[in-house]
């Protein structure tokens, strides 16, 4: 008997967890629509995509702009019919200030990306979640150890990602009686370009400035992989993955 396709949405899939998530994804059969800014981080990814058998559909889209997220959805209804998990992964950092220097522009753009992106992006799975046959999906969102404890000088980050947790917790509660399930994984000091500072060394709560040990981003997709195979009458609310000895627990 076949199995029945599968269709995913990644957004920021183009580089680092996106892409390893991406790639994880497709590996267990997932057909995936890539979003992000860049075109061309998304086609070489893309291109491995197909590698492994699976269908890839490249939609550069700026998350925080309605009508991209809008155009971004309508290409996935015309292409695969369907959306069985969304994958809201994109986000920025803004410069590490304090918080009385951070720029309005430097906020809005965090807030912008980081949470009115996963928003935006959502809705849209939302609404056709709950419209295709059979009805339902996943969406998982990206959050964040600073969900849970911030780091300094990351007002804009902690405040959107602490965001995202009640955002994690609405879609969960409106989507029950359309058997669309929301979780949230928080991930800690996974090896990407937006880690490397990390092993130079990055500022404490005490004031000091110390490297911190990373994990292999493949832990974090293996952790993906598993909230998305589970049955919809099933959820991984809230999972957080992080490299073992990471100063997480204990700080502030």
């Amino acid at each position: 008997m076949a199995t029945q396709e599968k269709f995913a949405l990644i957004t920021g899939a183009g580089s680092g967890i996106g892409k390893s998530i991406t790639l994880a994804l497709a590996g267990a059969g997932y057909s995936i629509a890539l979003a992000g800014r860049r075109q061309e981080p998304l086609e070489e990814t893309a291109k491995q995509v197909r590698d492994q058998g699976v269908r890839a559909l490249v939609v550069p889209t700026d998350i925080s702009d309605p009508a991209a997220v809008k155009h971004l959805f309508e290409q996935i209804t015309e292409h695969f019919g369907r959306l069985d998990l969304l994958f809201n992964n994109a986000g920025i950092f803004a410069r590490a200030v304090s918080l009385e220097d951070l720029e309005y522009e430097q906020w809005k753009a965090a807030v912008d990306i980081n949470l009115t992106g996963a928003f935006l992006c959502t809705q849209g799975a939302f609404h056709l979640m709950k419209t295709q046959q059979p009805q339902g999906g996943r969406i998982i969102n990206n959050g964040s150890i600073s969900a849970h404890a911030p780091r300094p000088n990351a007002v804009s980050y902690t405040a959107t990602k602490h965001a995202i947790t009640g955002l994690t917790k609405a879609t969960s509660l409106d989507g029950r009686q359309y058997d669309i399930a929301c979780g949230q994984i928080d991930i800690g000091n996974a090896a990407s370009d937006m880690t490397e500072i990390m092993n130079r060394g990055v500022l404490q709560a005490d004031g000091s400035t110390r490297p911190e040990p990373l994990m292999d981003v493949e832990d974090v997709a293996r952790a993906v992989l598993y909230m998305a195979s589970l049955p919809l009458n099933a959820n991984v609310q809230f999972m957080t993955v992080m490299a073992t000895k990471m100063p997480f627990i204990g700080r502030g």
